[in-house]
């Protein structure tokens, strides 16, 4: 059973990541009627940004966990697919120059 990795940008302008073995459409609507007390719940309205799903729901967890470790300029450049900054930015101490 697989599972999907998700960021939302909320009104404020923060990022919530989250994951489901839900149907991500179903995950989202949760998120934007406010059905769960919680992040999203008080930073509504709420946009998907990126999503990405894995087979082994351990994967997913895993990602989930480093992405939610993530600066905002990091989280940023996976959701442009910025994948050379990306890189650029996983090395120890680098901040983005664009």
């Amino acid at each position: 059973m697989g599972a999907t990795i998700y960021i939302l940008r909320c009104a404020d302008g923060s990022y919530y990541t989250g994951i489901t073995d839900k149907d991500l459409e179903t995950r989202v609507s949760e998120h934007r009627q406010g059905l769960h007390d919680g992040y999203t719940a008080r930073r509504r309205p709420i946009t998907l940004v990126y999503d990405c799903h894995f087979e082994q729901i351990t994967d997913a967890i895993a990602c989930e966990r480093q992405v939610k470790g993530w600066r905002r300029e990091k989280k940023e450049a996976l959701i442009r697919g910025d994948f050379e900054l990306l890189q650029e930015l996983s090395r120890r101490g680098v901040k983005a120059k664009r």
